[in-house]
């Protein structure tokens, strides 16, 4: 009975996370910043809870997908973009027994990676690849290393983790 009430739990969590994800870019995409070669997504500060709970992974991957959806990103974006995180967020939880500060490297570097090839052959950007690593590096940076640490003290209080 306790293994089914674990694994009930951890599927509300990804779902909490995926939902509270979405709301993010959401709001982000009000004024203009889910998508393109400048974007600083709040929803990306959630990409420090994989530190905390393995649920996180496919919550954020979902809430990605959704997002991206949701926000009219072309099929190849919703479909890389969301592999970006899934893969960040698999290296945070690896990552989650090092310095808390390496927390966003992840996220960031992932989607410097990825996002401006997606940028350049699924949306014909003109920009070079370098700049809109540039630009994506400093959004995620932002979101990830500036508003992902802010949150991760009251994650931590919160969850009553040692992390």
């Amino acid at each position: 009975m306790k293994s089914n009430t674990s694994a009930a739990l951890r599927v509300a969590k990804g779902g909490i996370i995926a939902a509270l994800y979405v709301v993010l870019t959401l709001v982000s995409n009000a004024f203009g910043l889910a998508n393109g070669a400048i974007q600083v997504r709040i929803s990306e500060a959630l990409t420090v809870l994989p530190v905390f709970t393995p649920a996180a992974i496919p919550g954020l991957f979902v809430g990605c997908i959704i997002s991206n959806t949701l926000t009219g990103a072309v099929l190849p974006d919703i479909i890389f973009g969301s592999l970006a995180t899934l893969a960040a967020a698999w290296g945070t939880y690896r990552i989650r027994h090092m310095n808390r500060f390496l927390a966003p490297i992840p996220p960031i570097l992932a989607n410097t990676i990825v996002v401006p090839f997606v940028l350049r052959y699924a949306y014909g950007a003109e920009e070079a690849i370098p700049f809109m690593m540039l630009t994506v590096f400093i959004g995620e940076f932002i979101s990830c290393g500036v508003l992902g640490m802010m949150v991760y003290p009251i994650i931590r209080r919160i969850s009553g983790s040692q992390a």
